[in-house]
């Protein structure tokens, strides 16, 4: 994601948003696709949605929650697995 954000940080403004704004929806409904055909749908929304977030806020906002929303679960996992006995 680095990559992309040195990348789009050369490319105007006006083009940027676009550009940032048709790969993310497009991730975003291949994602969707996906949740009804085989294939990584929630992978394809988290990717759409970190995409979006270069740009738009609340694209910004529901990713920071996503983010918050798995370590929790990874902390619980960890938790219920990993126990010191």
């Amino acid at each position: 994601m680095e990559r992309l954000k040195h990348w789009l940080s050369r490319v105007p403004k006006p083009i940027r948003w676009v550009l940032v704004t048709v790969i993310g929806f497009t991730f975003l409904v291949l994602g969707l696709i996906m949740l009804v055909t085989p294939g990584p749908g929630i992978l394809f929304l988290f990717l759409g949605i970190s995409v979006l977030a270069l740009e738009i806020e609340w694209a910004r906002e529901l990713h920071k929650k996503g983010l918050q929303g798995l370590e929790l679960l990874l902390a619980k996992v960890k938790a219920r697995f990993f126990r010191k006995k």
